[in-house]
């Protein structure tokens, strides 16, 4: 099967989170430095970001802070993304791939509230969808099943992107699909570095990799 569609993560594959986490480190009172270098210690430990909070405030309750905030500041964009947050690669990549008729669906575990970020954008994508949205989160296969029906593709035609090879590489070639290692974000360098990286089909430093890279595994395919 030749790839006629490809599958965007949202989270340091189209977003820069870089604002989000700098936010959350200026709720806690902890410096920037501080808060990324514990959050890149979860992800080369391969604990959960939410350890995070743990570390540095310890008993922390993270829904309960994120509604005070809320309450604090109802209109900041508090731990939100928008159209500021998005990569330079991220528009022209995008465009690129459906000018040249591959499919564009952007898919990824989000809250509900991203999916009208990710709307109001305006981003040259056929269908947008978050985990939130659909009532299941990556690894679980259902989310990558979800994926194939949304796109309306046979796993084999769709390239999963993302920047992580637990969550997008691994579950996403189980599911049959072929993937693409994304090297941006802490998790990306870190798990682009691993043998594990060899799993995926190809691996990227940026967006515009995309499309070449589909033309690569189409060219590989035909006899």
């Amino acid at each position: 099967m030749v790839v006629r569609a490809v599958v965007f993560d949202v989270g340091e594959t189209l977003i820069d989170e870089t604002r989000i986490w700098s936010r959350w480190a200026d709720r806690l009172g902890v410096t920037r430095l501080t808060f990324m270098g514990v959050l890149g210690g979860m992800a080369a430990l391969d604990r959960s970001h939410r350890d995070s909070f743990q570390i540095l405030r310890p008993g922390f309750d993270l829904e309960a802070e994120i509604a005070a905030w809320e309450r604090d500041e109802p209109e900041s964009l508090r731990n939100h993304f928008d159209a500021d947050d998005l990569y330079p690669d991220v528009r022209e990549a995008l465009d690129g791939l459906r000018q040249a008729g591959v499919q564009v669906v952007i898919a990824g575990n989000q809250p509900t509230r991203a999916y009208d970020a990710l709307v109001a954008m305006d981003l040259p994508a056929d269908s947008i969808h978050t985990s939130d949205g659909w009532g299941v989160a990556k690894p679980a296969p259902e989310f990558f099943a979800k994926v194939a029906a949304v796109a309306g593709r046979e796993p084999g035609e769709i390239l999963y992107v993302g920047d992580r090879f637990d969550n997008d590489v691994l579950p996403a070639a189980r599911a049959g699909m072929r993937t693409a290692l994304l090297r941006r974000g802490p998790w990306g360098h870190l798990h682009a570095d691993r043998p594990e990286a060899a799993a995926a089909d190809v691996i990227i430093d940026d967006l515009y990799g995309v499309l070449p890279a589909v033309r690569a595994l189409n060219e590989a395919r035909r006899p």
